[in-house]
């Protein structure tokens, strides 16, 4: 059986980057893993997405699904996903056996900053927080729509103080202590 890990966090926390960096890790150690991304998700189910509660109702179920039956199946799964509404992570949790919880902790004038300045955005919509301080999206996770920090997640990494490899590093050593590195999981 596999395990799964949420990244979650406000957009510009670091999530997708270090997700990406988390993986890379595992792919040293021979670690199988694949990645699920909220926005990679949104743009095949809903390719003109509107960021409504119900629509992210949809979004988040249907990631949890994909999530829990690749952990059913042996794979490691990796979610990269802001996740703004504790229920969304919280039906993970209950509905996936191996499951952690990561909080990328960031101000947000920080990730606002990052945000507007990165070239990579890894599927996100560009220039999201703009468009929140234009009125363009009233839905962004931190400005016009609640994000709900996490009660108890198992890791906290304040990402402004902690850069992107330190980070997956922490990340790693808690996979480590919580659910082990099996032959099972070893690529042939």
């Amino acid at each position: 059986m596999g395990w799964c890990i949420w990244i979650t966090g406000l957009p510009g926390s670091g999530k997708s980057t270090i997700a990406r960096k988390l993986k890379q890790k595992l792919d040293y150690l021979n670690v199988k893993s694949y990645i699920i991304s909220s926005d990679a998700l949104r743009k095949i189910a809903t390719p003109k997405p509107k960021y409504t509660e119900e629509e992210r109702e949809i979004i988040y179920g249907a990631l949890v699904y994909a999530a829990k039956v690749l952990v059913e199946n042996g794979i490691n799964v990796i979610i990269d996903a802001t996740g703004n509404r504790r229920r969304y992570r919280e039906k993970a949790r209950n509905t996936i056996n191996r499951f952690m919880e990561v909080y990328l902790k960031c101000p947000l004038s920080i990730c606002i900053e990052r945000e507007r300045k990165r070239l990579e955005t890894y599927m996100a919509p560009r220039r999201i927080y703009e468009k929140a301080f234009t009125g363009e999206s009233k839905t962004v996770p931190g400005i016009g729509a609640p994000y709900e920090e996490p009660i108890n997640p198992e890791v906290v990494i304040e990402t402004d103080r902690v850069g992107p490899d330190e980070a997956a590093e922490i990340i790693l050593r808690e996979i480590k202590k919580r659910f082990g590195i099996s032959n099972n999981e070893i690529k042939k």
